[in-house]
């Protein structure tokens, strides 16, 4: 039996575990990346394991996130980063040179090589052919330090891509149509393969936008091959000598398969407040709408740029309309100012933002009450905007360029035929904002500075002989970690400082949680289906343990949260039964007899409500090494065991 594209790659990377759908191996790690808001907390976790140097072949600290400096803490966690690279073998990039994903693309992404970021769209990457996926932050750590990285061993889907994608038809409305299928859970414990002649007609940006957003599906990553596209692109970008060839085996199986049409496409947009709520834009013609944002790690390169510039040349925004634009690394934005595109975007009436993550994450830009918002982005959960009431719908660039001319919801396909662009065979090459670290030598020379804004992390602690505690916080299907942890100017400045980014938590679904969390000394968490999506944070553990919670039961849980929660000790379970969720309310009395022992080696136990008699059989789902961890009360007790 052959391999797919995924299959080869682990297989070559392996270094425990047998490739058995769902049973946990132990990978080899090539490279790592993280952003400041994750990294500041990552680095102090790879400080705590006392490891001088970084032992993978290349690992990159970007500042793409908190780059609004209202402050002194982005700034202080700027310095942190930086000084911590300069001394432990990591490049740095610095604030202005891009969004992670779209510099790390261009410069450091290696057809066949293993990536982890502590960022959700780290599979960005397997555009060009990696294997590329988001993980907690002390994942990446311990990464740095020379471990294993541990995931259940995916099933494998595939996506056969037919044809050849219209006019005014973008990647974009491919991973829409994607999300419209398989829906925000459809890729939990797969790998998504491209395939097909289809993929032959897509650049290494499409497909990146693709495998991006691939993030919205559940999906451990997203992956293409790597082919003659991928070796003029990374040609263009002067490293083809990182380039090999890598396909999927004729004779590779899949446990599910799929059939995309790209000439049958129309422009889609996916509507309040989910990625997978997709409708044609065709249905919502003429809606007016107030604010258009171009850009983020899923729509901000060269092309995308090109396209947008070229559909604005000699127009001007709607007078209702505010458009903001931020290229999606310091090469685009210098390539579009030589080119002149930039002129034709100004002059439109476009605000130039930075090359930085910006509005996507409620960094700057949020709607006015009650907006209407399009945006080239890969999520619009609630409120995540910055404007709590807000509607906002991701759309491809085209038809976010039209709409903004227009004043309303605009199928760009009714522009007719689309103004041809000419990528460049030669992208601009200038690597002076990236910092190299010092030698081995020149380490006890270097600084590392911290501000007032940087707090300990906190430790879990083992788990108690019983469990009794309170249901301190019972919610929904479909949580995201934005819900758990926003982010946005107000709480993004503190990711360094979990004892006030407490102050938040979970203040999306009820403002009084904390205090309730604090004054009731934690509890036990209660939610549905799919708990835990979106974002890599691991803040939406960190500061649930710093809040005293023990354990999170849910129906389901998305895949990296489970992991994180894990890492620092907070108890994931599973009701055996889902209908058994309505037997549970907020400030109901909860009791496990013999926790620890359950959490040591059992694979059920038994939730009692004490308030009203009723009972819950609970899934304990853990590997051996995961039952270990949770027994320590996290990875990093785990780990310092370990030595």
């Amino acid at each position: 039996m052959g391999y797919t594209i995924a299959q080869k790659i682990i297989k070559n990377h392996l270094v425990c575990g047998e490739m058995t759908a769902g049973k946990e191996i132990g990978l080899k790690i090539d490279q790592t990346l993280t952003q400041d808001a994750t990294g500041t907390m990552a680095y102090l976790q790879f400080e705590a394991m006392g490891i001088d140097r970084v032992k993978t072949e290349l690992s990159v600290a970007y500042i793409d996130h908190n780059t609004l400096q209202a402050g002194f803490e982005n700034a202080d966690d700027h310095r942190y980063i930086q000084t911590v690279a300069k001394k432990h073998g990591l490049r740095f990039s610095r604030p202005g040179n891009g969004i992670c994903h779209q510099v790390h693309l261009e410069r450091f992404s290696r057809p066949g090589k293993t990536l982890i970021g502590s960022d959700s769209h780290t599979p960005t990457a397997g555009g060009i052919g990696m294997l590329a996926m988001g993980a907690g932050g002390l994942d990446v750590a311990v990464a740095m330090g020379g471990g294993t990285y541990y995931i259940a061993m995916p099933k494998m889907i595939k996506v056969n891509l037919v044809g050849k994608l219209s006019n005014y038809v973008g990647a974009k409305d491919v991973i829409l149509e994607v999300l419209r299928i398989l829906g925000v859970k459809g890729g939990v414990g797969a790998i998504v393969e491209y395939g097909g002649e289809g993929v032959k007609t897509l650049s290494v940006p499409q497909r990146a936008t693709i495998t991006n957003m691939g993030a919205e599906l559940g999906a451990t990553t997203s992956i293409f091959p790597s082919d003659e596209t991928t070796r003029a692109f990374l040609k263009a970008e002067d490293r083809e000598e990182d380039y090999i060839e890598l396909s999927s085996d004729p004779d590779a199986t899949y446990d599910a398969e799929y059939t995309v049409d790209l000439s049958a496409l129309k422009p889609l947009a996916a509507c309040p407040h989910s990625p997978d709520n997709v409708k044609n834009v065709s249905e919502l013609s003429g809606m007016k709408i107030n604010q258009v944002c171009i850009g983020s790690c899923t729509n901000s390169s060269m092309q995308d740029m090109l396209t947008v510039a070229a559909m604005l040349k000699g127009k001007t925004v709607h007078p209702d309309v505010s458009l903001s634009i931020s290229p999606g690394s310091k090469q685009v934005y210098t390539m579009l100012a030589e080119c002149g595109a930039l002129a034709d975007l100004i002059n439109a009436g476009a605000r130039i933002l930075e090359c930085a993550c910006g509005p996507c994450i409620g960094m700057g830009f949020s709607p006015q009450s009650a907006g209407v918002s399009l945006r080239t982005f890969n999520r619009n959960f609630l409120a995540r905007s910055g404007t709590a009431d807000a509607q906002v719908y991701l759309v491809s660039p085209e038809t976010a360029a039209a709409s903004a001319v227009a004043g309303v919801f605009t199928d760009p396909t009714t522009w007719g035929v689309a103004p041809k662009i000419e990528m460049p065979t030669q992208f601009k090459i200038n690597d002076n904002l990236i910092e190299m670290p010092v030698g081995v030598d020149e380490m006890d020379g270097v600084t590392v500075e911290r501000g007032p804004n940087i707090k300990p992390i906190p430790v879990g602690k083992a788990p108690a002989k019983d469990l009794e505690c309170e249901l301190i916080l019972k919610v929904g299907d479909d949580i995201t970690t934005d819900h758990i942890m926003p982010a946005g100017t107000k709480v993004l400045p503190y990711r360094s400082n979990v004892p006030k980014l407490s102050e938040f938590c979970f203040t999306v679904c009820d403002k009084e949680f904390p205090e309730r969390a604090k004054a009731k000394g934690g509890g036990v968490i209660l939610g549905g289906a799919n708990y835990g999506q979106g974002s890599s944070r691991e803040h939406a553990a960190l500061v649930p343990l710093y809040l005293g919670i023990k354990a999170v039961v849910a129906k389901s849980f998305a895949r990296i949260h489970v992991a994180n929660l894990i890492n620092f000790g907070i108890v994931p379970m599973t009701l055996e039964n889902p209908d058994d969720y309505e037997n549970f309310n907020e400030g109901d009395l909860l009791e496990i007899k013999g926790f620890a022992k359950a959490v040591a080696n059992a694979t059920e136990a038994t939730l009692v409500n004490k308030t009203n008699g009723k009972t819950a059989k609970l899934k304990l789902a853990f590997t051996e090494r995961q039952r270990e961890m949770l027994l320590a009360g996290g990875c990093l007790n785990y780990t310092k065991n370990q030595k």
